[in-house]
């Protein structure tokens, strides 16, 4: 009988044991205090759950010294079972919080809900996959997404790494049908916002050559994404600058993945006639991993990070911002992508973290 008495005393007093839910206070929009504007982070907010950890997140990126985020959006999870019917409140979530605090978002947009793939019975396909009968059904979203937040989003990047095999649905790479793709996604922003700034690419520094299955050289797809008429459906473009074990200011090669590799995507676009636009570098850094053969020092990351924004600042005066791949994780990734963050996910901060706000003071 006394057990059944603590039992029962134990179950009134449960919820009271329950920690309290976090308070969410927004308050007036804030200003990013910064040197240097063109610091920018991954924030991979998509799988963050917990709106305090997404308001924190952004808090932390603001005291970083941070003005431009890159954030994901996928479109499987916003559109997730049927055209037409959506599901907003995370991404509102998200969107919210970065514009209170004073950050740019840059909405890299992607992904394909299952309902806009072939049929499961016919064929099992990735939610990385979309052929050319689905292309309609995503620049739909995108306009819708545009539409939504116009004010407050003025930058989406359409699809991501689509010269990798991994992220155009385990297909070999098109780049012809990619701009088919951008140019449809262009129209439907453009008609929902004229003003909004599309990005085609972000494309993968890479060295595969023609015909191999993981992908294709990043220059080689810029090259027939401009015979295929991207030039006409883009403001700008998105890459990737990865620089591996070199640092920030090592010279650019074709055989060569590192940092200035962007240099080599520019002349690209100039030779195309694209010079008045910008290269928006939505995801770059480097890893110390003690294991990892890609991977730098602590020390050396933090050199090379900061030496990555002095040399863009310094030479790059058309690439308005580099967003440094990734702020922080929702929860342990288990690999050596734990290395490339600022932030733990418990919110404590990694040395990088404080070398970069105290590059930022002004």
């Amino acid at each position: 009988m006394v057990r059944w008495r603590a039992l029962a005393l134990f179950l009134v007093i449960l919820p009271h044991l329950a920690p309290p839910t976090a308070l969410i206070v927004i308050g007036p929009a804030k200003t990013v205090d910064t040197a240097h504007p063109i610091v920018g982070v991954h924030t991979r907010l998509s799988d963050e759950v917990e709106e305090w950890k997404i308001q924190r997140s952004l808090q932390m990126v603001r005291e970083m010294g941070a003005p431009w985020i890159v954030e994901f959006f996928p479109w499987a999870y916003i559109e997730p079972f049927r055209e037409g019917e959506f599901t907003w409140s995370h991404a509102d979530m998200v969107i919210q919080h970065a514009v209170a605090q004073g950050l740019t978002v840059v909405a890299r947009l992607g992904t394909a809900p299952e309902w806009a793939r072939p049929d499961p019975a016919q064929m099992l396909t990735t939610w990385n996959y979309l052929d050319g009968e689905g292309y309609a059904d995503f620049a739909a979203f995108v306009g819708t997404f545009v539409a939504r937040y116009r004010g407050q989003v003025n930058h989406v990047i359409i699809w991501n790494e689509p010269n990798l095999s991994f992220e155009w649905g385990f297909r070999p790479v098109d780049p012809e049908g990619y701009t088919t793709l951008l140019a449809a996604a262009f129209d439907a922003a453009k008609l929902a916002n004229p003003e909004i700034v599309v990005l085609g690419g972000a494309l993968a520094p890479t060295l595969e050559p023609e015909g191999s299955a993981a992908g294709l050289n990043d220059l080689l797809f810029l090259e027939r994404m401009y015979q295929a008429g991207a030039g006409q459906h883009m403001d700008g473009l998105a890459v990737h600058a990865y620089g591996w074990a070199f640092a920030p200011d090592d010279p650019p090669a074709p055989d060569v993945i590192n940092f200035r590799r962007v240099e080599l995507v520019r002349e690209i676009m100039h030779r195309y006639g694209d010079s008045e636009k910008s290269v928006f570098v939505t995801e770059a850094g480097w890893n110390d991993h003690p294991r990892w053969t890609r991977s730098v020092r602590p020390g050396q990351r933090i050199l090379y990070t900061v030496g990555a924004f002095e040399y863009a600042e310094a030479n790059w005066p058309w690439a308005p911002v580099i967003a440094i791949w990734a702020f922080r994780f929702p929860g342990p990734q288990g690999s050596y992508m734990d290395y490339y963050s600022f932030v733990t996910p418990e919110f404590s901060p990694r040395p990088v973290y404080y070398a970069v706000q105290q590059y930022t003071q002004p």
